[in-house]
C-alpha cells in the first residue's frame, strides 16, 4: 500500500491555471517591492457598480439569505437570467432550462460532467482558454485540438473542424468572443459551423461570457439564435463577471436542454449546494439592470485596444492582429525567439515570458498556456497608464534583440 501514488491519477494529471499563476507571481513581485505590471489577469479592472454592491450588502440582513437555498440557484435569479438572455441574444429559454453555478468554471466542468462517457472526444480550438482541456479531462474526455493563427484571425472553418471529427467526437468547444485572441466569428461562420454540428450530430458547448464586449461594427452572434435547430444540442455558458466587473463575486450558469441541465444540477447538488445566496443577489441585481456599467467599461477598454495594438506591432519582430472583442491581446512573437536579449536566447515564448518578467518587470501570459507556442496574451483591462509604461517596457527590451 505504501507504494501507491499519494495523489490519483485524475487530479494529479491537472494543470494549475497558467494565467492566475502568471498574475499570482507577479503580485508577489509587487509585494516585493519591485514595479511589476501585469498583463495576466483577465478581469476588469473597473469597481463593481454600486447598485449591484448595495443589493449584496442589502441582502446580507434578510435572514432567508442566511440558509440553504435551492441547490440549482435562486428562482427569481433564473427567471431574471432567462430574460436577460432573451434581451440580449435573443434566446428565448425557461427559468427551468437555467443552473446557476459558482463562476463560469464551474459551470464548464458540470456541463462536460453531464455530457461525457470516458474516452468521448471534444473539439477545442486553439489557442483555447486554459481551463477547457482540463475540464473536459477531469470529466473523462479527451480534448481534439484544430490550431489556428494570425492568418485567420484566428478563427477555424467548417474544413478544419471535419477534418478532427472522428466517430468518437461528441462536443464542439465554440467561443466567441475569445479568450485569449479577441477574435469574433461573424454571423454567417456562425451559422455555417452551427450547421456543421447538427448535421454531424454533434452537441455544443458555447461560451458567452465575453457577449457584450465587441467593438467598432463588430456583431456578437449567439450560436442557438443563429441555428436554431441546434439549440437542443447546445449547452451556453455565461455569467456576471466581465460584465458587470464581478469576477470574485462568483457567479455563473449553465443554460440547455432540461435533462443536461438537470443532471448538472444533481452533480451540484452534491459538489456546493447553493451558490452564495449574497452573491446570487448581487446577480440578480446585475442581470435586471441596463447595461450602462458595460457601456462605460467598453469605451475605455476600445480605447485601450486601440492604443495596445498600435504600441505591440511597432516592436520588430511582434505582430498583432486586431481583437475584435473581450480585452485581450494576442501578438505572435515567433520572430523574437531565438535572438540574443540580455545574454539569453529564448526558444519558447514561455522563455521570453520568464525574460520579459525578469528584466522589463511586466507580466505576459505565454501561448503555451493556450495551446499554441509562439504567442504572448496580454490582457488591456488596466489603466491606461500602465498599459502604456508596460509595453514601453517590453519595446524596449525586445528592441536589444541581436
Amino acid at each position: 500500500m505504501t507504494d501507491r501514488p499519494r495523489i490519483s491519477a485524475r487530479i494529479g494529471g491537472i494543470s494549475e491555471s497558467a494565467t492566475l499563476a502568471v498574475d499570482a507571481k507577479a503580485k508577489a513581485m509587487k509585494a516585493a517591492g519591485r514595479p511589476v505590471i501585469g498583463f495576466g489577469a483577465g478581469e476588469p479592472d473597473f469597481p463593481t457598480p454600486d447598485y449591484i454592491v448595495e443589493a449584496a450588502a442589502k441582502a446580507c440582513h434578510e435572514p432567508r439569505f442566511h440558509r440553504y437555498t435551492p441547490a440549482g440557484g435562486l428562482p427569481e435569479l433564473k427567471e431574471a437570467v432567462a430574460a436577460k438572455t432573451l434581451r440580449d441574444s435573443g434566446y428565448q429559454v425557461e427559468p427551468g432550462q437555467v443552473l446557476i453555478t459558482n463562476g463560469g468554471k464551474q459551470a464548464i466542468y458540470e456541463a462536460f460532467a453531464a455530457l461525457l462517457d470516458p474516452g468521448d472526444e471534444v473539439i477545442v480550438v486553439a489557442p483555447y482558454w486554459t481551463t477547457y482541456p482540463e475540464s473536459i479531462k477531469l470529466a473523462g474526455g479527451v480534448p481534439v485540438y484544430v490550431v489556428t493563427d494570425e492568418s485567420t484571425g484566428y478563427m477555424a472553418g467548417v474544413e478544419q473542424l471535419e477534418a478532427a471529427r472522428t466517430e468518437r467526437t461528441k462536443v464542439l468547444v465554440f467561443v466567441s468572443p475569445s479568450n485569449p485572441t479577441g477574435a469574433v466569428y461573424p454571423p454567417e461562420q456562425v451559422r455555417a459551423i452551427g450547421r456543421w454540428a447538427a448535421d454531424s450530430g454533434l452537441w455544443v458547448l458555447t461560451d458567452e461570457i465575453y457577449e457584450h464586449l465587441v467593438y467598432g461594427d463588430t456583431r456578437f452572434s449567439s450560436l442557438p439564435v443563429e441555428v436554431p435547430e441546434l439549440a437542443d444540442r447546445t449547452v451556453v455558458v455565461n455569467g456576471v463577471a466581465k460584465t458587470y466587473a464581478m469576477t470574485g463575486w462568483r457567479v455563473g450558469w449553465i443554460i440547455g436542454p432540461k435533462d443536461v441541465v438537470k443532471a448538472a444540477g444533481n452533480l451540484q447538488s452534491h459538489a456546493t449546494s447553493n451558490v452564495a445566496n449574497v452573491s446570487q443577489a448581487a446577480a440578480l441585481a446585475a442581470v435586471s439592470g441596463d447595461l450602462a456599467a458595460v457601456d462605460e467599461m467598453k469605451t475605455a477598454f476600445d480605447r485601450r485596444r486601440r492604443t495596445i495594438v498600435r504600441m505591440l506591432n511597432e516592436i520588430p519582430g511582434v505582430l498583432c492582429p486586431e481583437p475584435q472583442g473581450a480585452f485581450y491581446a494576442y501578438p505572435s512573437v515567433k520572430d523574437v525567439l531565438g535572438r540574443e536579449i540580455r545574454g539569453q536566447r529564448p526558444q519558447t515564448s514561455g522563455e521570453l515570458a520568464a525574460l520579459i518578467l525578469e528584466h522589463a518587470e511586466v507580466a505576459v501570459v505565454p501561448g503555451e498556456a493556450f495551446g499554441t507556442p509562439g504567442y504572448v496574451r496580454l490582457s488591456y483591462a488596466l489603466s491606461d497608464a500602465d498599459l502604456a509604461e508596460g509595453v514601453g517596457r517590453i519595446a524596449t527590451l525586445l528592441g536589444e534583440a541581436g
